[in-house]
């Protein structure tokens, strides 16, 4: 297949291309950047000028592929608002171009639910990722696939979540935890997340909700011992403004199971835990 994917030059998004191109399939990738177009091409992909604002390029890039793989968020954690404008906005551009074909798209949506049956609970324009997850999977003649990834996708050279809390350690002396630590995250391993991508291009039908999640639950005091561990700093209790945007998130449950991904898609992952990462220095 010739797959066009946004962010691929983002943390999930280049592992995938690599995966993608590693099993056979060619790949347009959209680059915001000349250094991302560089790297783009120097791993043998087609390069798209453009980014989520670029609406027309996007349908442009979905026109010609045979299959979308959907990856580019702004994250701007200042105005998250905005961030859901773009998501919605993008999907419902490659959604005008793709459905009544059968091509694929596969989008990365947030986790929320803990089994892959239970629908996404957020619904319009103004909730979570615009509510896109619904808009596409309940959009007729759409070939729509939800990949709900781990808060953590994790591996070296991850620069999301646990690299917040890395800074954070090493810029107060203490790796901290919040409440009692109990709380936990899910975790999946960047290369296992990439190879179900390319799985679920292959073989998901439409309407599929995936869960890249590895480790079901990591608990917040393990993540914050592990990083304690390696920084060789004390480990603490500490308020959620110790890490900035990351304290409500962290001192929150993220968790889920992924038993019918798994099952219905052969999907093993066998990439290292969380805490192996953390502790062979993923984030050194």
């Amino acid at each position: 297949m010739h797959v066009l994917v946004t962010g691929a030059s983002g943390w999930i998004g280049s592992h995938t291309v690599d995966e993608l191109l590693a099993t056979g399939h060619t790949v347009t990738g959209v680059a915001r950047t000349d250094s991302a177009a560089t790297a783009l091409t120097a791993k043998g992909a087609t390069v798209l000028r453009g980014d989520l604002d670029d609406l027309d390029g996007i349908r442009r890039g979905a026109a010609d592929a045979d299959a979308v793989v959907h990856l580019a968020n702004k994250h701007d954690w200042a105005d998250p608002a905005a961030s859901n404008r773009a998501e919605r906005a993008s999907v419902q551009a490659i959604l005008d171009t793709l459905t009544g074909s059968d091509r694929p798209f596969v989008f990365a949506s947030g986790l929320g639910p803990a089994t892959e049956n239970e629908p996404s609970p957020h619904h319009g324009p103004g909730s979570h990722r615009g509510g896109a997850e619904n808009l596409a999977l309940g959009t007729p003649g759409a070939h729509a696939i939800a990949a709900r990834f781990a808060p953590t996708v994790h591996g070296t050279g991850d620069h999301g979540f646990v690299s917040y809390l890395f800074d954070a350690a090493r810029r107060s002396g203490v790796s901290g935890y919040v409440g009692d630590g109990t709380t936990a995250w899910s975790a999946v391993h960047v290369h296992d997340a990439a190879r179900l991508i390319r799985l679920a291009l292959e073989q998901a039908p439409a309407g599929t909700r995936l869960h890249a999640v590895a480790e079901t639950a990591v608990p917040s005091r393990d993540i914050a011992e592990a990083i304690g561990r390696f920084l060789n700093v004390p480990v603490e209790q500490v308020e959620p403004d110790h890490f900035g945007f990351l304290g409500r998130i962290f001192g929150t449950n993220m968790t889920a199971t992924s038993d019918l991904t798994r099952s219905r898609f052969g999907w093993t992952p066998t990439g290292p835990a969380l805490l192996d990462d953390i502790a062979a220095g993923a984030y050194a």
